[in-house]
């Protein structure tokens, strides 16, 4: 008989965490080996070894859940990864599926169904939750570029056009024309609405 599965879980809010861990070791077949409380955290404890499935949080400091996916592919492919968020936006499912992830899940989600999730990612399955991959298929893609959703994403702090133009190593009449062309592809009255826009779709 093999033993239970692995898991490390990454999530900034320590109550959130602590729980997670708490109702995932009730399960005879799970046992949390490892937490994190950033995606730094994360990659570390990982790179050690012995997990076998990673229970990231989408939004912590640092690396991002995804970005922590990407790295574990490299340094430990064998991990399945699964991604827990309160922020469902379509952009982020997309990215997650690129990026490897193979389970997608609300922070809405029952601890029985989380366990689920787990078993069937170990088991070298997917899941994705239901609701956010119809939003994801009825947003469609992001018409944006990869270059106009950077420069985008350096002017989501209100940078003026200078300081993203050295900040991207692009001339200001570059950024401008970026900007301007993502303002109309977003139907934005300005470039700070079509920031707004890019995020709450999870584009950039």
């Amino acid at each position: 008989m093999t033993g239970p599965i692995r898991v490390l879980l990454a999530d900034d809010e320590h109550l959130i965490r602590v729980a997670l861990a708490q109702m995932l070791d009730l399960e005879e077949d799970l046992e949390v080996v490892a937490q994190a409380a950033t995606g730094d955290e994360a990659v570390a404890a990982a790179g050690h070894g012995g997990v076998d499935v990673a229970v990231l949080d989408l939004q912590m400091p640092g690396l991002d859940g995804i970005a922590v996916a990407e790295r574990l592919a490299d340094v430990l492919p064998s991990c399945g990864c699964v991604i827990v968020t309160s922020h469902g936006r379509p952009g982020h499912l997309k990215r997650a599926l690129t990026a490897g992830v193979r389970g997608f899940l609300p922070k809405t989600t029952s601890s029985a169904t989380l366990a689920a999730v787990v078993r069937t990612v170990h088991a070298g399955g997917r899941h994705v939750d239901p609701e956010l991959a119809a939003e994801a298929i009825a947003a469609g893609d992001s018409p944006l570029t990869p270059r106009e959703a950077d420069v985008l994403e350096l002017a989501a702090d209100g940078a003026p056009v200078d300081e993203i133009a050295q900040r991207a190593s692009l001339s200001p009449g570059t950024v401008r024309n970026y900007l301007s062309s993502a303002v109309t592809k977003l139907g934005a009255a300005n470039r700070h609405d079509a920031c707004a826009i890019a995020r709450r779709m999870g584009w950039i």
